[in-house]
């Protein structure tokens, strides 16, 4: 949620026209996160999130603003898109396409504990039901084709023994593609649940945001994403009470079947190297903006090594 584009005060009067949710009262740029323009948002009737589209295709919004409706719909506790006056879900600022979108009580956990893990275990599982229901599919815009052409854009770049690591992985990546992976249950996802997209009251899961990576992939990859970050400290040390609580919530409504079982230990380098690949991206090519926040590739690169030596279970 860095900030690329300056809003001002007579852009964002110009925006709430078209909404009924009062007269605007204060806004603040957000700096954490990557991908996108991020600004808190208060008027007189309410808190609010406008989000500026940065990087994604303007096609493929709807897809990110029907999902989340669809969630919270089915009682997901999540970021839900302002219908404008018109019905619509999107409008433009500054030029770039925006929405606005309900302000979750709670806040992201640095360090998460048990409890945390367990209560986002259950939530996880009623949206990997929710989405059973959920018709529109998305692919994924930063799948292992995305990750190939990465590399190629690194090589010369990047240290010379790294990138043959990166390219070493990508090749294992894509034979488990054809064979491992062939028969995993798949649906829509988040694909991005770090702890920063998480929001707690108390130990309580009160809202998942951030839908902008979602698509349409395998349900294990989600589970991926969610280990490396949450059952891992900042030192990658693993955290086996935290994945065993997670684990326990998660399986009371769905259980794993034994070809996620089998490609649990491939899925987490696969989790690994994609957010390895997104992030050498952001730090040798980095977009300009006014807050530009960058994340360090080394700890997913340190996290891929360790899942290729001893990954750990995925029921605990």
């Amino acid at each position: 949620m860095s900030v690329y584009t300056r809003v001002e005060a007579d852009d964002l009067r110009a925006l709430l026209a078209d909404y009924a949710v009062g007269e605007l009262e204060d806004f603040a740029g957000i700096s954490a996160g990557i991908t996108n323009t991020n600004y808190f948002v208060d008027t007189s009737l309410g808190r609010w999130v406008l989000t500026l589209f940065e990087q994604v295709d303007e096609a493929e919004l709807p897809f990110f603003m029907q999902l989340m409706d669809h969630l919270a719909g089915h009682g997901v506790p999540c970021a839900h898109p302002v219908a404008r006056n018109d019905g619509g879900f999107l409008s433009r600022v500054r030029g770039r396409p925006a929405a606005l979108v309900y302000r979750l009580n709670g806040a992201s956990v640095e360090t998460p504990d048990a409890q945390h893990c367990r209560s986002l275990g259950g939530v996880v599982a009623e949206m990997h039901r929710a989405v059973a229901s959920f018709t529109p599919a998305q692919r994924n815009a930063r799948d292992l084709d995305w990750i190939s052409a990465a590399a190629e854009r690194l090589e010369g770049m990047m240290p010379a023994e790294e990138h043959a690591v990166l390219a070493d992985e990508i090749a294992f990546q894509q034979a488990a593609a054809g064979d491992l992976y062939a028969e995993l249950p798949a649906a829509v996802i988040h694909a991005d649940l770090f702890r920063d997209n998480v929001l707690f009251d108390q130990n309580r899961v009160s809202g998942l945001i951030d839908f902008y990576y979602a698509c349409h992939d395998y349900l294990l990859f989600d589970l991926a994403v969610i280990c490396n970050d949450w059952a891992f400290d900042d030192d990658e040390h693993y955290c086996p009470t935290h994945w065993q609580a997670f684990m326990t919530a998660y399986t009371r409504r769905r259980t794993p079947d034994a070809a996620e079982v089998a490609a649990w230990p491939a899925m987490l380098r696969a989790a690994a190297l994609r957010f390895w690949a997104s992030r050498l991206i952001d730090a040798y090519f980095p977009m300009s903006g006014e807050v530009v926040h960058i994340k360090d590739p080394a700890p997913f690169k340190r996290l891929l090594l360790a899942h290729r030596a001893d990954p750990p279970a995925l029921v605990p």
